[in-house]
């Protein structure tokens, strides 16, 4: 597994990917029918998120045979987005993904929706433990949590 700094050719797959672990993991919590398949589109993930300077200059994929299994997203030393494909979970690409954001930028801490359990445990499984720290998350009534490595 490679893993690099995202290029522009290299958005519309993160986006995809980010967009539909989206739907995955939090159209079961948040119930938001017109956010994750109306507002939540690839082409508008890349136009207001991704394909932004200061997202793109912090982002890298994991790839492998060419196809592009996974991204992180960090930002000093906090792990801001880790999003593996769907289709690839659970095959070493998120560990990996892990790894690279400890060895190259020491990172070590990150926030994650508290009742994404299964994100929590992955992360613990890494190093990450919940820090007691939480925040309502921007725009909801749910929370995130702060999780930092030991």
């Amino acid at each position: 597994m490679l893993i690099r700094k995202a290029e522009n050719k290299d958005l519309s797959r993160v986006a995809e990917i980010f967009v539909f672990n989206n739907r995955i993991n939090y159209f079961p919590i948040f119930k938001d029918a017109s956010y994750s398949f109306g507002t939540m589109q690839v082409v508008s993930a890349v136009d207001n998120y991704f394909g932004k300077e200061e997202t793109l200059a912090n982002l890298f994929v994991a790839e492998d045979g060419g196809i592009i299994k996974g991204f992180i997203e960090i930002r000093k030393t906090e792990i801001a987005k880790l999003y593996v494909e769907p289709f690839f979970q659970n095959c070493g690409t998120g560990g990996e993904l892990i790894e690279f954001a400890l060895q190259n930028f020491q990172a070590d801490f990150l926030w994650a929706l508290e009742k994404n359990t299964r994100a929590i445990l992955f992360y613990r499984r890494h190093g990450f433990f919940p820090t007691g720290a939480r925040k309502h998350e921007e725009g909801t009534a749910e929370y995130i949590v702060e999780l930092r490595r030991k």
